[in-house]
């Protein structure tokens, strides 16, 4: 495995943060290296969050922003796309919170369908957390397009996070994002 630098788009309150660092949790459960860390702007609920998580077989020295990603989750699809635009390669991968089709979401991007992976992250969680809080299912999602981390690793770590039948819920949430992304609805990379 080489680098992986995730970069999360969410509002405060959508649980970027704690997604960045459930599935760093998950790296170090299989012995990576892994980092994952903030952004705020104005500290508010509902205001633009970035959060970052980087994924490494090697120590990772670096705690700047990631400002090249390779992978960009995009939790609110409210979000003007210049600020998830910002400094992507022509690899990165997007993994979007939408009703709208991989085709749609491509166009509007200006980048290939290839690196596009939709999910209606907010109704698996209102079918399973009864909120629309969509984070561990944005988690889900992006371990099926990407297996950077095992299931059952994302899994424990959300146990260990959340405890409890909020904690069980949120494995139902991760567990149906990532069966639909890999339900071959999409191809997924790797």
């Amino acid at each position: 495995m080489t680098r992986y630098e995730i970069r999360w788009h969410g509002r405060g309150g959508q649980g970027a943060v704690t997604a960045s660092m459930i599935l760093a949790m998950a790296a170090v459960y299989e012995g990576k290296y892994a980092q994952a860390f903030p952004e705020f702007g104005a500290e508010r609920r509902g205001a633009p969050v970035r959060a970052y998580t980087r994924i490494d077989d090697e120590p990772i020295y670096t705690r700047a922003p990631i400002l090249h990603p390779d992978v960009v989750v995009v939790l609110d699809p409210s979000l003007p796309k210049e600020l998830y635009l910002e400094g992507v390669k022509d690899s990165t991968i997007f993994i979007i919170n939408t009703k709208k089709g991989r085709d749609d979401i491509a166009r509007e991007l200006g980048v290939g369908k290839e690196r596009v992976f939709t999910v209606d992250a907010t109704r698996i969680a209102l079918e399973t957390l009864k909120v629309p809080i969509v984070n561990t299912a944005m988690v889900g999602a992006l371990i099926g397009v990407l297996p950077l981390v095992k299931l059952e690793n994302v899994e424990r770590a959300v146990r260990e996070t959340f405890g409890g039948r909020i904690a069980e819920a949120n494995v139902v949430a991760i567990r149906k994002a990532y069966e639909e992304i890999r339900a071959g609805r999409v191809e997924v990379v790797g």
